[in-house]
């Protein structure tokens, strides 16, 4: 067994082999890595994205003027009265009261500037029951839900002594607030849920204390040396919160996944009876081979968000492909280190309810054992049945509908506000988020400019786009001016985008479009979100065609066989189908959605789709190299082709397994938040780790394998020139002769 003076090859083999080699040396360059890592990127501080840089069109333009003017517009809130029923109206002296009490209340709180009455600013519905008391937040918009609480309490007093009327505050502090209340605690326990989740599944799949906090510790030490590298990196490249969450959830599923995979291969074969040296180097030139393969793989398809244009993605690609980056060469490097370092205590704390674990832990998985057993023998019957339920599956994706939540959507009735922002959008349409028209002139009290600002004004509401009130607030030291517009439709975004619309196209062109020198980008919520629509849509043939393209050559090279490049980005795009057909049905149709809280969303949240293709396009190549790898080595040991499949897929079941059930744990996690979109999220990525490990990879895969036979290996004769990346060591190479043809030749896949 003892076969120290052979080498393998391959940049995985020789990073394990000097790793064990100098194990030392090699904890101590990650542990200095991280801790250099996140020195670096505490000194350096992080900067975000600017609001200017967030989406191009007149949304960038907008944000780019006030950016300019350097005009911090504060957070805007509003006092909706209503009367609760009966004939009370805003006319009434009890009305009268309210109003004046509300107007009171607000001011004496030290927190507020700008207060308007509704008798002042006409903000009186048509009905006559329903009055708006609009005022600012000192200070700066960003930190205005900090400072908001006082005047929330003082209006709750006012609503104590006026119960006859409904008193209630909504606008852009307050929100913030009640986001940051609701969804702040729900993100602390996914985030503090994940790592004793994945801890207590690898617990389980080990049997070992040791065995399971390694790949926790890799994934940890990965997300934290990122974190350090993200506040550097974003000096160049800006970053977010949302890049920070999800390079949280990608960095600990890989991380996860890699660790795994490499620890379940190397114990395999101490098990098989390989010395620990051996046994490693057999890890490093199989499974290590195949988290590079991998980790390239996902680093590639995290890239295609940096086609997008949009600055949200590409902060959210670049630090997914870091982390999977780092927790890649984490697994290749430290990993051998810390398991030449262990030997055997790698066993220790085993729960003795789980002893039994340590002898079948290398032995095939009965359950795949017989599922492959049907498959192989009849596998165009699965292959028929697989595709066909897959397909299925994807279908309601045809008719998916994508926009930007509303409030409304986003939370449904689980919060008090939002039925503030549902009888305020009913009583004035539009009035809780109106489109924001910045006007810049060269000078804003011009004759000509103010004219076509009232004309402007006018004509909104004769257009139909809105029902007022209009609002302008001018900022003569800037010449600049914001005209807040209502818009007809309110939380409907198909009907408020058609009256956005009139004003670009109609209004706009014949009243501010006239002035010489004026600018006037439109920008919004709906607006924003309309923006955001038209460059995402523009950004999916780029993003599709650079991922696909870039993993059919990975997966060329690195199997060196054209079938197998064909079947992995068929298989890939059909377990992302199969996604959104089950986003769709559970959040657009509502089929099943009260299973996770999800009734009346009715559509998919824009940024989605896209996002989902890139991660699980990633994330399904885990699989898919780890078992396509095995069946190749297989096939090399001389296994006939069905051999070889049912090797590969039940030797890899147990993995597999895991680690599909850490991943569908961690993003079923996210599928418990309050916010919709977060459901949205967590259950796509579940069901398609679900779908990827179960039905693919167990049913498809190896039908479609059986079916090609000695095909899959085809590569043609002018493809032979290509770089050969294939790993070259089999562990017969390494622990043993490599199996050979009648000829005497080394068997070549």
């Amino acid at each position: 067994m003892g076969n120290g003076d052979i080498r393998v090859r391959g940049l995985a083999a020789r990073a394990g082999g000097w790793s064990a080699r100098h194990r030392w040396a090699a904890v101590g360059i990650w542990v200095l890595f991280v801790v250099l890592a996140m020195g670096l990127g505490s000194a350096a501080g992080r900067v975000d994205v600017k609001d200017s840089d967030q989406l191009k069109g007149e949304t960038h333009t907008a944000a780019r003027i006030i950016e300019d003017a350097g005009i911090d517009e504060p957070a805007s809130e509003n006092v909706l009265i209503q009367a609760r029923g009966g004939d009370l109206k805003a006319t009434d002296a009890e009305f009268r009261d309210a109003v004046d009490a509300v107007v009171r209340a607000v001011e004496g709180t030290g927190r507020v500037t700008e207060v308007a009455s509704p008798y002042d600013t006409k903000t009186i519905s048509k009905d006559g029951r329903s009055a708006l008391v609009q005022f600012d937040i000192r200070g700066e918009s960003d930190t205005a839900g900090e400072r908001v609480e006082p005047v929330l309490k003082a209006v709750e007093g006012v609503q104590q002594d006026h119960r006859a009327l409904r008193i209630e505050e909504i606008g852009g502090a307050s929100m913030m607030k009640t986001f940051s209340d609701a969804v702040g605690d729900d993100f602390k326990k996914a985030e503090y849920s994940a790592v004793p989740v994945a801890f207590g599944i690898l617990l389980i799949a080990f049997g070992a204390l040791v065995a399971a906090l390694l790949p926790v510790v890799l994934a940890l030490t990965a997300i934290m040396a990122t974190m350090g590298l993200m506040g550097v990196v974003s000096h160049v490249m800006p970053m977010s919160e949302s890049a920070n969450s999800v390079m949280l959830l990608v960095g600990m599923a890989v991380g996860v996944d890699y660790c795994l995979f490499y620890l379940r291969r190397e114990r395999e074969e101490r098990e098989a009876g390989r010395d620990p040296q051996t046994a490693l180097r057999i890890a490093a030139a199989t499974s290590g081979r195949a988290i590079v393969v991998s980790g390239v793989t996902v680093c590639v398809a995290m890239a295609g968000m940096l086609f997008t244009g949009l600055a949200e993605f590409e902060a959210m690609g670049l630090a997914s492909l870091m982390v999977v980056a780092v927790a890649m060469v984490g697994s290749v490097t430290v990993l051998p280190a810390l398991l030449s370092l262990l030997g055997g205590r790698v066993e220790k704390g085993r729960l003795p309810f789980l002893r039994r674990r340590k002898q079948g832990a290398g032995q095939d998985s009965r359950f795949w054992t017989a599922v492959l057993r049907r498959v192989l023998a009849k596998p165009v019957l699965a292959a028929a049945v697989a595709a066909g339920a897959l397909l299925a599956i994807t279908a309601p994706a045809l008719g998916m509908k994508t926009q930007q939540l509303t409030l409304d959507q986003e939370f449904g009735d689980s919060l008090p506000i939002v039925q503030t922002y549902n009888r305020l959008n009913e009583a004035f349409p539009g009035g809780s988020e109106p489109a924001e028209v910045v006007v810049k002139a060269d000078d804003i009290n011009a004759p000509e400019v103010k004219s076509a600002l009232a004309d402007f004004r006018d004509r909104a509401i004769s257009s139909g786009a809105s029902r007022g009130p209009v609002e302008i607030k001018l900022h003569d030291a800037q010449n600049v001016a914001f005209v807040y517009v209502p818009l007809v439709g309110g939380s409907d975004l198909d009907k408020a985008g058609a009256s956005l619309d009139k004003l670009r196209d109609e209004v706009r062109p014949a009243t501010l479009g006239k002035v010489d020198g004026v600018e006037a980008p439109i920008t919004g919520q709906v607006a924003g979100s309309q923006d955001f629509n038209d460059q995402l849509a523009g950004a999916v043939v780029p993003v599709f065609a650079f991922v696909v393209v870039f993993a059919f050559a990975l997966m060329l090279l690195s199997f060196r066989s054209l079938t197998i490049a064909v079947t992995s980005i068929v298989l890939n795009l059909l377990s992302v189908g199969a996604a959104y057909g089950i986003l769709v049905a559970v959040f657009q149709h509502g089929w099943g959605a009260s299973l996770v809280g999800a009734e009346g969303v009715g559509a998919i949240i824009t940024w989605l789709p896209l996002f989902l293709f890139v991660i699980l396009f990633g994330l399904s190549m885990d699989y898919h190299v780890f078992v396509v790898s095995r069946i190749r080595e297989a096939r090399l040991r001389g296994l006939a082709t069905k051999d070889a499949i049912r090797h590969g897929v039940v030797t890899t079941a147990g993995v597999v397994t895991s680690a599909a059930v850490i991943m569908v744990a961690v993003f079923a996690i996210f599928g418990t938040l309050s916010m919709q979109s977060m459901k949205q999220m967590g259950v796509g990525l579940a069901a398609a780790v679900l779908i990827d490990a179960t039905i693919i990879r167990g049913v498809l895969l190896p039908a479609v394998m059986a079916l090609l036979g000695e095909r899959n290996w085809y590569l043609p004769k002018w493809l032979h020139r290509l770089p050969d990346l294939t790993h070259d060591e089999t562990p017969q190479a390494v622990a043993g002769p490599a199996a050979r043809d009648d000829e005497g030749e080394p068997l070549k896949v």
